[in-house]
């Protein structure tokens, strides 16, 4: 596909399909970087996301089970 690159303001700009960006997954913002003479333009992608699909509360144990209910008061013993 070949496009023109636009004045826009004091920089230059090139505009995407939509489709395009619907294929690509590009929402508002995008994360940008040189390769060579190349831009590389993609999706930015939240940190961490997904670390919880699946995630059930009900299956965690206790971690502070068994400990002494007076467990802060005196000396550990390790």
């Amino acid at each position: 596909m070949r496009t023109t690159v636009r004045k826009i303001g004091n920089s230059r700009g090139v505009l995407i399909p939509s489709l395009l960006l619907a294929e690509c997954k590009i929402g508002d913002e995008v994360e940008m970087r040189l390769e060579g003479a190349r831009i590389i333009i993609e999706p930015v992608r939240v940190s961490r996301a997904g670390w919880f699909d699946g995630y059930r509360p009900e299956a965690d144990t206790d971690a502070w089970n068994g400990l002494p209910v007076e467990a802060d008061t005196g000396d550990w013993e390790w």
